[in-house]
């Protein structure tokens, strides 16, 4: 498995998700989302493999000022506007190659070992 997680250091869930695979021994890659982000290549993957971009959007986000800007930008200008602002994107993306999960997701991280 080719793991990498999106999240910061301040997500509990990026940290569960962290620990999940390591007790497994599985090795991943960590990616502090608000110091090095993420690039819009990944992101379109992502977004292809988890339903689109709404799916990638923390309805609970603190920042709500920036939340609305990228829920009410247009479709084809909402991937700069999430690239501007990643502390609105549900936390940890977890990336498995091609295939991609959105929030801590034990279930899913389990089908990707059975399919190893």
């Amino acid at each position: 498995m080719n793991i990498q997680i999106f999240g910061t250091k301040k997500s509990s869930d990026t940290r569960k998700a962290e620990r999940w695979f390591k007790e497994r021994r599985i090795r991943a890659q960590v990616i502090d989302l608000l110091d090095k982000g993420i690039s819009k290549g990944e992101l379109r993957s992502v977004a292809q493999a988890c339903g689109g971009v709404d799916a990638l959007l923390d309805e609970d986000a603190r920042d709500r000022d920036a939340l609305a800007l990228v829920k009410y930008t247009a479709a084809a200008q909402r991937e700069d506007a999430l690239l501007e602002h990643p502390q609105v994107l549900r936390q940890p993306i977890v990336r498995n190659g091609k295939k991609a999960a959105v929030g801590y997701c034990p279930e899913v991280y389990e089908r990707w070992q059975k399919e190893e």
